[in-house]
């Protein structure tokens, strides 16, 4: 977030502790902007269901939902994809991905921005974090396992792939607009298997196949309501 961006945040904070009685006391909830149903088919793609584990559920808000799905092209290439959407409260049911790939055992460089171009729909702007851990391989040496993440946050109109750009634009909603967007996190992730398959992709395969994955899968579950950029 820039320095400008932050100080506007601010002063929409200070201004909405002075206006607090003026708010009304309960907030409207927006339409979701997404479906909470990732496809079975994806192009090549074949999706089965994953199961959310129970601390997971746990960590996040009661009323917070999932959706999540391994695909599969027949090639041996697999892609995780999974939909978390916020319940009432923000700060509870949605988080930037890094909080769980931390407590799965991951290290991640910091993030960057990507942008995907999406056919028929305009430039979607995804945040890319890749991740290391080390496991146990069959022959009990270590192997090191390397993984490329994309995500974003959409709302009911608004997409993002920042979580700090997302909390201001929740704030804003709530002082100015007396409204909230309920928000989903929609992340994909595959790993760089060259390490460990001797026909294994690189990183620069893995990322080209994410992007492409992306692109068929973002209209599939935005709403037309979401604005590209």
């Amino acid at each position: 977030m820039t320095t400008s961006r932050l100080a506007i945040l601010l002063a929409i904070v200070l201004a909405g502790l002075s206006s607090v009685f003026i708010l009304p006391q309960k907030l409207g909830f927006q339409p979701v902007g997404i479906e909470l149903q990732l496809p079975e088919y994806l192009g090549a793609w074949w999706g089965h269901a994953m199961q959310v584990s129970q601390k997971e559920k746990e960590t996040l808000g009661p009323d917070t939902e999932f959706a999540r799905k391994e695909y599969d092209n027949g090639l041996g290439a697999r892609v995780l994809a999974s939909i978390v959407l916020a319940g009432e409260d923000m700060m509870t049911g949605i988080h930037r991905p890094e909080r769980c790939l931390s407590a799965q055992g991951w290290t991640f460089a910091p993030p960057s921005a990507r942008t995907i171009e999406v056919p028929g729909a305009g430039k979607l702007e995804v945040m890319r974090v890749q991740n290391t851990k080390s496991v146990t391989g069959p022959d009990g040496k270590p192997i090191e396992i390397r993984n490329i993440c994309y995500y974003w946050f959409a709302g009911s109109k608004d997409l993002t792939p920042s979580h700090y750009e997302r909390v201001w634009i929740d704030s804003r909603d709530r002082i100015l607009g007396g409204y909230v967007q309920r928000w989903a996190m929609i992340m994909v992730a595959a790993d760089i298997t060259e390490a460990y398959d001797r026909f294994g992709r690189t990183e620069a395969q893995t990322d080209k196949l994410l992007t492409d994955f992306v692109a068929q899968l973002a209209p599939k579950v935005h709403k037309p309501t979401l604005q590209y950029h």
